[in-house]
């Protein structure tokens, strides 16, 4: 078994979000980095590469487990409405995930990536999103031929207006509360379970 790493790739990623979300990404230097994490900069360098690698990988770890939540709640209903409870679940999701991980959530939801980044992203990095986004946007796919047997352009953004784009507006409103309403996710899904219902009525 390998010995652990000296300096936890979490510790020098929570710094580096820290340092984001509070003094801005320019802020996030790899001096800075380094004295916010206590990895020396020669270990930031070995493992990311430079600045940029550090901060892409906090951005895609706070992705990750956005989508690793999302997607495992909707896999993880049963019932006599499987189809319409798991789309609502990935809604209510993004808020338990904003709720539980609120810095990640703050990172994801207010910080482009090309803010982050001294340049442009790269292809490489494009396709690495686009990877990390292929699980869902096929079970969002999968959810839009359970619902209403189809799953044309029309139909799958219907379903994503519900699960996607409706939480999203909400958790980035509430981003900087201390603490989310308690109430927020009855209230998501319930909004979520009238659009999707909603779409099925009129389509």
């Amino acid at each position: 078994m390998a010995p652990p790493r000296k300096h936890e790739t979490d510790v020098i990623l929570d710094a580096t979000r820290a340092l984001v979300l509070t003094h801005g990404p320019r802020a996030a230097s790899v001096a800075a980095i380094a004295a916010a994490s206590g990895a020396p900069a020669g270990t930031l360098y070995h493992r990311f590469g430079n600045r940029d690698g550090v901060v892409i990988a906090a951005w895609l770890r706070a992705l990750e487990r956005f989508q690793f939540k999302a997607l495992a709640a909707s896999l993880s209903v049963s019932g006599a409405d499987v189809a319409l409870d798991a789309a609502v679940a990935i809604a209510v999701a993004a808020i338990d995930f904003a709720r539980e991980l609120p810095d990640d959530a703050r990172l994801l939801l207010t910080i482009r990536p090309t803010d982050l980044l001294d340049g442009q992203p790269d292809a490489k990095f494009r396709e690495t999103v686009a990877a990390m986004n292929a699980p869902l946007i096929e079970r969002v796919g999968q959810l839009a031929e359970q619902l209403y047997g189809r799953a044309d352009p029309r139909t799958i953004d219907a379903v994503s207006r519900a699960v996607v784009d409706l939480p999203y507006g909400v958790v980035r409103r509430h981003a900087y509360d201390d603490v989310l309403p308690d109430w927020l996710e009855s209230d998501v899904a319930a909004s979520a379970r009238a659009l999707l219902q909603g779409f099925g009525e009129r389509a």
